[in-house]
């Protein structure tokens, strides 16, 4: 792998697996210093020790609706790093559930943690970024249920509807400080969340997919970090889907 992310320190939220897994093993791969994020102490470890990459991956462990715990952690990560560069907001819980079916509990969990969650990392982290010399990025993953919907989906999708909007609003308020806002919108991906549904009820999404395939961690991750690089210095405010050319 080159060097696009060298000396900057970033940080992906849910990375202990999935598709934030596969975005910290990139951007290590591409010279930064990435703060592996999880909510449960030592998710991320064993991956860790074992990756090529281990001396840069930098496990944290907090909860991002913890807005105490999301301060003293962004405040600690400052200070052994000096600096942070680049935001994933990856953390992000889904229930599927049809109308007339949606539990309060789920609803709240899901809004809590995608959407309140997002906004608490990015305004904590905001502040910080606004003090270097050139802005930061700030990456937040959305979905495109979020822009088009989906059924069984309704309360995961106002929350990833939720994240694009915000998203837009940010890159409005901190383009002046040279901070860059941006949306990845997966489609069908290829995660441990996945392994447990059904694949026969997923069929006809899947045969929608032009490319004909369900996305891998690994396509997220190449979008983020097109995004995290300097190469994307004049990007924002943008939704980006990578989704295959899905036809829905």
């Amino acid at each position: 792998m080159g060097e696009l992310l060298k000396d900057k320190i970033c940080i992906v939220t849910g990375s202990a697996r999935g598709i934030g897994k596969a975005i910290a093993k990139l951007y290590a791969a591409e010279g930064a210093d990435v703060i592996v994020n999880g909510t449960r102490p030592g998710s991320a470890d064993e991956w860790i020790a074992n990756s090529e990459h281990r001396d840069r991956l930098h496990p944290y462990y907090f909860d991002i609706t913890d807005s105490t715990a999301v301060r003293q952690n962004v405040m600690a990560i400052k200070r052994q790093f000096g600096h942070i560069d680049v935001l994933v907001n990856n953390a992000g819980v889904e229930f599927n559930e049809l109308i007339g079916m949606i539990s309060r509990d789920n609803m709240e969990k899901m809004f809590n943690v995608n959407v309140y969650g997002t906004i608490e990392m990015l305004q904590t982290v905001s502040r910080i970024m606004s003090r270097n010399e050139n802005g930061g990025s700030i990456i937040n993953i959305s979905s495109m249920v979020g822009l088009r919907g989906n059924t069984g989906q309704l309360v995961y999708s106002a929350t990833k509807g939720a994240v694009i909007a915000l998203t837009k609003s940010a890159a409005k308020e901190l383009g002046p400080k040279g901070i860059r806002v941006n949306s990845i919108a997966p489609g069908l991906t290829q995660t441990e969340m996945m392994e447990q549904a059904d694949l026969e009820k997923l069929q006809g999404r899947i045969n929608n997919i032009c490319m004909g395939r369900i996305a891998q961690p690994t396509d997220i991750a190449g979008a983020c970090l097109l995004l995290a690089s300097d190469y994307a210095g004049y990007i924002s405010g943008q939704v980006i889907p990578v989704d295959g050319c899905t036809i829905m």
